[in-house]
């Protein structure tokens, strides 16, 4: 998770809208997730589709129909078949990048 968290930061860096980025975990929710998700799940929502920000969320739970220009894949847990059905899942959803983030021997093998 702090890798994800360190090439966002990097990406903002380099000018990339925040909106243009989603962030999606296998295991665990990110913290900014499950802090926004204690004001409601409206809310959190809405936030994914004003894209104003960068959103992180399960990967299992977002709509397949959801795409930013940037997607974040941290490989945080899950069981590998989890994590493997997130790798394309996740492909689909970016529209010029996908970045994976994780333990590369486990990425590998999941590859």
């Amino acid at each position: 998770m702090e890798v994800a968290d360190e090439t966002v930061d990097k990406l903002l860096d380099e000018g990339r809208a925040p909106g243009e980025i989603l962030l999606l975990t296998t295991g665990g929710q990110h913290p900014w997730a499950e802090h926004e998700l204690s004001f409601g799940e409206e809310s959190y929502w809405r936030q994914l589709t004003d894209a104003e920000d960068v959103f992180c969320a399960h990967a299992a739970v977002v709509a397949s129909t959801t795409q930013r220009p940037i997607v974040l894949l941290a490989v945080n847990g899950g069981t590998d078949p989890e994590a493997a059905a997130a790798l394309p899942a996740a492909l689909g959803k970016a529209t010029e990048q996908l970045i994976v983030c994780g333990d590369p021997e486990r990425v590998r093998a999941l590859l």
